[in-house]
């Protein structure tokens, strides 16, 4: 199966590291424009240089951020096919117990990982209507579909919400042509959260974890990227509405 996106405009979010830097990667590599956002400017510059894209430093919680990148882009290409959302995270906020939640660091995460997808859905679903073609890929996380080894009932919320979501959407979208779909990762050593969470297991732990894993070691940014491609392409257009977990069958 040869997954090309010659031609095919991308905005990849959460682009400046990690999960959504190995996605922008994937998509330039099977010949895409791709996209880069990410709240961390300095980063996600950096990162188009490596994967030769263009780079947009962008707080995407906003719905009028949102709004304007989504116009930016169409402006540059005339169309935008394809969103890849990797924007989100813990927030540094990982292990937090529930008598330390406030408002503040509650709404940090909803902020970073559902209102990303919300608003860049919206703005991007009336390009993709008009297109009668259109892909959204959420990445969501195995803390979507049950509690979270990480410990944070912010975070556990809302990648359960980024998965419902994805599902509405989908009713929503898929008769337009635009298909909605979901990757939930296992454990992916992609940034400074997940290393801290991976070696607080310690020795033993982490031998425990990856027992208890199929194939015996943790994922890889191109893992999930290779799922992300699959769920955008011409060959899964009969797919939507979707959860896909990405964990190495993990039991």
């Amino acid at each position: 199966m040869n997954l090309d996106f010659t031609n095919r405009v991308v905005i990849v979010t959460g682009a400046a590291q990690g999960i959504g830097q190995g996605i922008a990667r994937a998509f330039r590599e099977s010949g895409a424009i791709v996209h880069l956002a990410d709240i961390d400017s300095e980063g996600v510059h950096q990162a188009a240089k490596e994967v030769d894209g263009a780079a947009h430093a962008v707080d995407l919680s906003r719905q009028s951020a949102a709004s304007g990148l989504v116009d930016q882009v169409v402006a540059a290409h005339g169309r935008l096919d394809i969103l890849a959302l990797a924007a989100g995270g813990v927030c540094g906020h990982l292990g937090r117990k529930l008598k330390e939640l406030n408002e503040s660091n509650w709404r940090a995460v909803f902020e970073a990982n559902v209102e990303t997808v919300l608003w860049l859905a919206q703005a991007a679903a009336k390009v993709m209507r008009k297109a009668g073609w259109g892909r959204i890929v959420t990445i969501s996380s195995s803390a979507g579909l049950r509690p979270s080894f990480t410990g944070s009932h912010a975070y556990t919320a809302a990648k359960h919400a980024v998965v419902g979501l994805t599902k509405q959407l989908s009713v929503d979208l898929a008769p337009f042509g635009i298909t909605v779909n979901s990757v939930a990762p296992g454990l992916v050593l992609s940034n400074p959260s997940t290393r801290i969470q991976w070696a607080g297991y310690g020795d033993e732990g982490q031998q425990r974890f990856l027992q208890a894993v199929h194939t015996r070691r943790l994922g890889r940014a191109e893992d999930i990227a290779a799922a992300v491609l699959f769920l955008a392409s011409e060959q899964a257009s009969w797919i939507s509405g979707e959860v896909l977990s990405v964990n190495g069958g993990r039991s």
